[in-house]
């Protein structure tokens, strides 16, 4: 703690916003790596549940099995499951719509990470201009002679960029690594649900199996 604060008052006045940032930056991060697990996404009980519909009737015991339920995939299965007697392309339609909603429910908070890797770095420049604006004051009225004050405004503008890239360097990786997890989500969800679409046309016309 102690040195947490003796860093703060070494980086001047843009460390705790810095610090702000770096909070938020962490919250964001536990909150996506805990719910972007694939296991919670796409989960072993609805694909069972999906891979058990045989013919039209177990549509209806699908849909059963799925009430009180909600999830991305399992919200976008029982979309295709709901208009599953509307022509193919009015499923399609209700699947794409659903999966893009569920898209952003995915991507959410993504953007404050992208954020946080696009600020942090700018205001731990903001505050080595503030050192250096101490550095260049001291020297204009006490001259080169007080190294004490000047090593303070040197100081001030060397920790506030080192936070800075600190806390954007890990928002960065983070940011990316979710951004391919996201996809890679959507891609296998999109996967299923062309399957399950397939299944639908398959029971709406049964001589073309």
């Amino acid at each position: 703690m102690n040195a947490l604060l003796e860093m703060l008052q070494k980086g001047g006045i843009m460390m705790y916003p810095l610090l702000v940032t770096s909070v938020i930056g962490l919250a964001v991060f536990i909150e996506r790596a805990l719910y972007l697990r694939r296991r919670r996404i796409i989960r072993n009980d609805v694909l069972t549940t999906v891979d058990q519909i045989r013919q039209p009737e177990d549509m209806e015991k699908a849909l059963f099995a799925f009430q009180g339920q909600s999830g991305p995939f399992l919200n976008i299965i029982r979309t295709g499951l709901e208009k599953r007697n509307y022509p193919r392309d009015e499923i399609k339609e209700s699947i794409m719509d659903q999966g893009r909603q569920e898209a952003r429910n995915l991507e959410r908070g993504l953007v404050i990470l992208e954020t946080v890797a696009g600020t942090a770095p700018l205001m731990g420049l903001l505050g080595t201009v503030l050192g250096m604006i101490k550095v260049f004051k001291v020297i204009s009225e006490q001259g080169l002679g007080q190294t004490q004050a000047l090593s303070s405004g040197i100081s001030e503008a060397l920790v506030s960029t080192v936070v800075g890239l600190a806390i954007a360097i890990p928002a960065l990786v983070a940011y990316n690594y979710f951004v391919h997890k996201v996809e890679d989500l959507v891609l296998e969800i999109e996967k299923h649900s062309s399957a399950l679409l397939d299944r639908f046309y398959v029971f709406a016309n049964p001589t073309q199996e």
